[in-house]
């Protein structure tokens, strides 16, 4: 095949979702080889008649994209697209390096850094938490106390609220500072050590929302609200989500506004963007900006709720072709809930067929299976299934995800057991 391919830097398991809408032998997966090795991604792209080739590389490493393409001077591409966190300036760096529509690495590189992106976008004039480089228990406490106020402690360069959590008690410091800057992300992320960077945050108190943003040369094409809420407790996990939010126009208008700040203070230039904010007294305050996908299933959410395939829109778009224009409005509203937190080893699973069953329920899914052992909820990765609902309106389609999650019974032991009926 001569057509150039698209280029997929990180693996999801969303190939039969390509398949979709992409002819045959047109990607080329670009994975670290650990990854590979613990996801089973060969053996994905194998089976996938829209994969022409999987490329193990460490592409997480600095340099790897020029590496690369000095390695592999026949690698042409007609779009280069980052598909998870990590992967972000390695495909804005390819995109540079091949030609084609990206993010820029450097806007890349200051969203992969949440320290940079606060810098940049203070000076910008974004509304930011107070925030503080830390190398110690000691020096999160002199910060808690110079900011008279709970803090967040936080990695600067990890995805999926791993290493985070709110603290209120000095006292504890020592301990939670223990915790976090352990950052296991399992099959996730290469097996070898990566830098530890940490942060501390003021505590802003307001409820979450996120933006999703499709965007050519900086400015979008595709805008959206996403309402957020957080398990109950010191990490701030996401348990659920609901979209197109119920909120003002005023309110959807300041976070458009105060996304496109953030993206013309780092340069974006095209891609897509999930920006993160905590509104307290009317203003958001930017918690951090992903320039890739969104996770939680938000983007098949996009889609079901605005009834237009934004994805295969956005793939278009990166390969410099003309998109078709983009829905402003969403006909229905979609949710997600998260099953509540619990541990111990699964004994018995049941109730999914009952909440598929319901009207207006389109997913009910628990990761682990019988036998498996559930940990405590540290990170985005820990969570044990979900629900997605769709319906005439935000609140309707909440109802109907919590009460999909009622109908499932876990029980376990060696920890609690739960059963919402």
């Amino acid at each position: 095949m001569s057509e150039r391919p698209i280029i997929l830097v990180g693996y999801v398991a969303a190939l039969g979702k390509f398949a979709e809408f992409l002819p045959e032998n047109s990607l080329v997966i670009v994975e670290e080889p650990d990854v590979v090795r613990k996801r089973g991604v060969r053996e994905a792209a194998e089976n996938s008649p829209v994969v022409r080739e999987l490329v193990e590389w460490e592409y997480q490493l600095p340099g790897a994209a020029d590496a690369l393409i000095a390695t592999r001077p026949d690698l042409t591409a007609s779009a280069v697209i980052p598909l998870v966190e990590y992967a972000t300036p390695c495909a804005a760096r390819l995109a540079e390096r091949l030609g084609t529509p990206g993010a820029g690495l450097g806007a890349a590189e200051l969203m992969r850094d949440k320290s940079l992106l606060r810098k940049v976008t203070r000076a910008a004039g974004v509304p930011n938490p107070l925030s503080e480089e830390v190398n110690s228990p000691e020096e999160v406490v002199r910060f808690m106390a110079a900011i008279d106020g709970p803090v967040v402690l936080k990695p600067a360069n990890r995805q999926g609220a791993v290493g985070t959590e709110i603290v209120h008690d000095p006292a504890s410091v020592p301990a939670v500072w223990a915790s976090c800057v352990q950052h296991d992300e399992g099959i996730f992320a290469p097996d070898r050590e990566r830098a530890v960077r940490m942060l501390a945050e003021e505590y802003v108190v307001g409820h979450e929302y996120s933006v999703e943003m499709v965007v050519r040369d900086g400015s979008d094409l595709f805008f959206n609200v996403t309402d957020k809420v957080l398990y109950p407790g010191p990490r701030p996990i996401e348990s659920g989500h609901v979209l197109p939010a119920a909120i003002s126009d005023d309110l959807a208008e300041s976070l458009r506004a105060s996304t496109l700040a953030v993206l013309r203070a780092v340069g974006f230039g095209s891609g897509v963007v999930h920006c993160e904010w905590i509104v307290r007294d009317g203003t958001p305050y930017l918690v951090e900006c992903a320039g890739r996908f969104p996770g939680d299933g938000i983007i098949e959410m996009i889609e079901r709720a605005y009834q237009e395939p934004i994805g295969e829109h956005y793939f278009t778009m990166m390969r410099g072709l003309e998109a078709p224009a983009m829905p402003s409005t969403a006909p229905q509203a979609a949710a997600v809930r998260f099953i509540p937190e619990m541990t111990g080893e699964i004994v018995s699973i049941d109730g999914l067929e009952a909440a598929l069953a319901l009207p207006g329920v389109v997913h009910c899914d628990v990761g682990p299976g019988v036998g498996d052992t559930i940990r405590e909820l540290r990170s985005s990765w820990d969570r044990l299934g979900m629900a997605m609902a769709l319906a005439p309106t935000a609140g309707e389609a909440v109802r109907l995800a919590e009460k999909a999650i009622d109908q499932v019974h876990i029980v376990t032991t060696g920890g609690p057991q739960w059963n919402s009926r």
